[in-house]
Order: C-alpha cells, then structure tokens, then sequence
C-alpha cells in the first residue's frame, strides 16, 4: 500500500527490529530484502527503509493476506487462468496441440497481468 508507507532514511538512522524475521513473502518492490514483524512489513533499500502495517499476516494466514493486502494478485491469478483456457479452448479445435499450449500460457500471461493491473489501479484510486 504505497499511500499508508512510511520512509526511514538510513541517514537518519539504521533501523531493525531484533524480532523481525527476513522474508520472501511480499512484492519487493525493488528492496535488497524484506522483513516482517507481525503485520509489519518492513523493505530494505540502499538508502531506506520502507515500512507498511499489513492487515494479516500471510505466514498466519496466506489466503486472508491476499484477500485483504493484495486482492490484485487473486484477481490477476482467475484473469490468467480464465483468459488463457478461453483462448485455448477457441484454438483446440483447428490446430496443434503445441500451438494451443503456447497460446494459451501466452494469452494466460497478457490477461493475468491486465488483471492484476487494472485491480491495482483500482486499489490505488480507492485508497
């Protein structure tokens, strides 16, 4: 949620909480690494660190994490799977197996991450 991060220059003063543990969970967002600490989610950069409260955490809860922290990535996620398997069914009929594959993980692709930009964009405007 880039409106509710908090920006720590390192200048000012290097930060980390003992408890935080490193993590993969989370966008990085470009960060050399990411922390949490409960909901707090914490990312490192050369410069600064980057802090947000998540509304659950996803090592407690995944699913609940990306319903309310992230619903872009579920709705990319349906958009992919959705789009592509309506192209590949459309393609199946008159060609190659090979050519449905290739066009329906490409199609999944294009309508995954339109779906996860349009969510995102929406999510944005709405905060």
């Amino acid at each position: 949620m880039p409106g509710d991060e908090i920006e720590v220059p390192k200048e000012i003063r290097e930060f980390m909480l003992e408890e935080a543990e490193e993590t993969i969970l989370g966008q990085k967002n470009g960060a050399y690494k990411q922390f949490r600490y409960g909901n707090l989610h914490i990312r490192e950069y050369g410069d600064k660190f980057l802090v947000h409260n998540d509304k659950i955490d996803p090592r407690k809860d995944p699913m609940g994490h990306l319903v309310y922290d992230a619903p872009e990535v579920l709705i990319g996620i349906a958009c992919a799977i959705f789009g592509g398997s309506q192209i590949a069914k459309k393609i199946t009929s008159n060609n190659s197996k090979k050519l449905t594959v290739s066009s329906g993980l490409i199609s999944s692709m294009i309508f995954g991450y339109i779906g996860y930009l349009a969510t995102k964009k929406i999510k944005n405007y709405l905060e």
